[in-house]
């Protein structure tokens, strides 16, 4: 498989279907490595004894350098090799598994992280490549369908997979079980996905690819550490380091005669519509799962292995709009498809500010299906506009402006939407805190009682640790359940405001994707 066209068109790869195995199930464990940990965080927390910023840091320290630097792999893989790019990276990958199965502290998990999104940054655009590389494009719809219903599957299958594993194991096999499925994806796409680099592609724009890991890791460091942890002087000088990075990088790729990204391509309206739509979604989809997760563990009271069957319904409506949407793009058009993925996936959202303290899991369950219908009609066509916008000598980077859309939306999802979750949890129970009879304590009791506070003002996570000790207590024993019933109250209210910011903005991109694109793109056509 090359990148140019020959002028009499080559026979399919006859073994791509296998082939799309390989590369989902590589796509596979780097997204479950992501969603694993949301069931792992309350075990790590524990055993760790992290603080809020370790956990976020761990959480993150896989997103900077995912997102960072997607771009430059996917270009990397163009010029020296797409299999060989998959392979470093599923190598990359695993080591930084294992290193995280072993760590006994904050920093040494944190590491393994950020080494386990570097290799998720080789891998991710180099699926992608691959797949348009092996599939003519009468198939490729349906090809990144299937993609696209992976990443789905991943989502829920992630808490699900590492539910299963707490239930008998330590938070450590959470980052072990990857380790067997990368090196069987590794072996698997040697004897099954071809050898494929673009032609003509002979040097790398190495000024382009630095000035875009920093215009993206500076923005995505910037919004994790300012929403989390406020404006501070790191925070303000990477997002300044980023824009002028990003004006720098706009300079350069415009007079650079073989650029990192060509800029022409993504301001075709189909192009950009379809890089707006897909930041948005995952912008809503992944803010959703972080807090609808919490909910499930620290106010349903669900296990991991609970909370990840709960979760497993998005998985399937992941999977079925997908399948609907294959059938649904050739008569409507990647417009109508995309819009109405947009929309659906919006009402999901927004359907959680009808929460209430009271409520179960039905209307948790509607909401999933709601998102997961919207991801699987939506991301297929966007994804499609995105790679057909380009010639097959810039698949890497086209595959690599996806996924930084991809993996950009879903951090500032967590970072944004978690933020307005947290201020409004914080502000909602400070009341009930303030109220508590502590005036009397002195001494180290009184400073225990003040982390406590602290702790369970933070989260809902931390008032559920809180209430245990509580319990366990016999002298304040009392102070337990009124604790958990303030804090779910709380936390209900947080979940309705974060679903509010997330469904509305979601709802204006709705509208503003649907006036971007082309009335009828071609999709599935491979044109460039």
């Amino acid at each position: 498989v090359t990148g140019h066209a020959a002028s009499t068109p080559a026979p399919p790869y006859p073994r791509r279907l296998a082939g799309l195995a390989v590369l989902c199930l590589s796509l596979l464990i780097v997204v479950m490595a992501n969603t694993a940990l949301i069931v792992a965080a309350p075990s790590m927390l524990r055993e760790l004894a992290l603080t809020s910023a370790d956990m976020q840091w761990i959480i993150d320290g896989y997103t900077v350098p995912y997102a960072a630097l997607m771009l430059l792999c996917g270009v990397l893989g163009d010029r020296y090799g797409r299999r060989a790019a998959l392979l470093t990276g599923l190598a990359i990958f695993a080591a930084g598994a294992i290193a995280g199965s072993l760590a006994d502290s904050a920093t040494a998990v944190i590491v393994a992280r950020i080494v386990m999104g570097t290799g998720a940054a080789v891998i991710m655009p180099a699926t992608l490549s691959l797949l348009v590389a092996m599939f003519p494009a009468s198939e490729r719809a349906r090809a990144i369908a299937a993609w696209a219903a992976t990443s789905g599957l991943a989502i829920a299958l992630g808490p699900l997979l590492a539910g299963w594993l707490l239930e008998s194991h330590s938070w450590g096999s959470t980052f072990l079980i990857n380790v067997p499925i990368a090196a069987f994806a590794a072996v698997a796409s040697l004897a099954l996905v071809p050898a494929s680099k673009a032609d003509g592609l002979t040097r790398v724009d190495w000024i382009g690819g630095a000035l875009s890991v920093v215009a993206v890791g500076g923005v995505v460091y910037a919004i994790i550490d300012g929403f989390h942890f406020g404006w501070s002087l790191s925070a303000l000088g990477a997002l300044g380091a980023s824009v002028v990075a990003a004006v720098a990088f706009v300079a350069w790729e415009l007079r650079h005669p073989q650029p990192l990204l060509d800029l022409r391509r993504v301001a075709d309206r189909a192009v950009g519509g379809a890089c707006i739509s897909v930041l948005l979604l995952f912008f809503a989809t992944f803010g959703l799962i972080y807090f609808v997760a919490q909910q499930f563990q620290f106010v349903l009271g669900y296990g991991p292995l609970e909370t990840g069957l709960h979760l497993l319904p998005l998985a399937g409506s992941v999977s079925a709009g997908a399948a609907l949407g294959g059938r649904l793009v050739p008569r409507f058009g990647a417009r109508i498809l995309v819009a109405c993925g947009m929309a659906a996936t919006s009402a999901g959202v927004l359907l959680l500010a009808a929460l209430e303290p009271t409520s179960g899991y039905d209307i948790f369950l509607a909401s999933l299906l709601l998102v997961g219908l919207g991801i699987g009609l939506a991301t297929p066509p966007a994804t499609d506009l995105i790679m057909g916008g380009f010639p097959d000598t810039d698949l890497g980077a086209a595959g690599g402006l996806n996924d930084t859309a991809v993996e950009f939306g879903g951090s500032v999802g967590i970072a944004l939407l978690g933020s307005v979750l947290a201020t409004s949890y914080h502000d909602e129970i400070a009341g009930f805190l303030s109220g508590l009879p502590l005036n009397n304590l002195t001494g180290d009791l009184a400073d225990k009682a003040a982390l406590a506070l602290e702790a369970a003002g933070d989260s809902v996570g931390g008032a559920a640790i809180v209430a245990e000790e509580l319990a366990a207590n016999p002298f304040a024993k009392s102070y337990a359940q009124p604790l958990l019933d303030a804090s779910s109250a709380a936390f209900a209210h947080a979940i309705v405001d974060a679903a509010l910011v997330g469904g509305i903005a979601l709802a204006v991109g709705t509208v503003v994707v649907t006036v971007i694109l082309p009335g009828r793109v071609p999709v599935g056509t491979g044109q460039a």
